[in-house]
């Protein structure tokens, strides 16, 4: 797994690329936390995320727990059909705003405005 960021219109956009799973999920869990204490707008670019475990969607769940307490707002954008699929049949999809792209997800933070 690989993550990179980078700010656009002051938001935060975390791309992850590679397999969320057991493995990696405790360094993305610790990238979030720290992540999370700087940003109260954060879209997760998944394009390029090939799998996420049950171990990953806990740690997108408590990311979106801890989002919401604090009253700031995560999206998920441009997931991969299989992604997609997990999510799907987790009944998670219900959960988390997503975004069929990257651009949607931006633009719908300056729909609030």
């Amino acid at each position: 797994m690989k993550i990179t960021e980078r700010d656009l219109d002051n938001i935060q956009v975390i791309a992850i690329s590679g397999r969320v799973d057991v493995i990696s999920a405790n360094d993305l869990e610790r990238y979030l936390d720290k992540a999370m204490r700087n940003d109260s707008r954060i879209v997760f670019d998944l394009s390029d995320t090939e799998y996420i475990s049950s171990s990953g969607l806990r740690v997108f769940l408590a990311a979106l727990k801890m989002m919401k307490t604090r009253e700031c707002e995560m999206k998920m954008a441009s997931l991969q059909p299989v992604i997609r699929n997990i999510l799907d049949i987790s009944g998670l999809s219900n959960i988390f705003s997503i975004y069929h792209n990257l651009k949607e997800a931006i633009d719908s933070f300056k729909d609030k405005k």
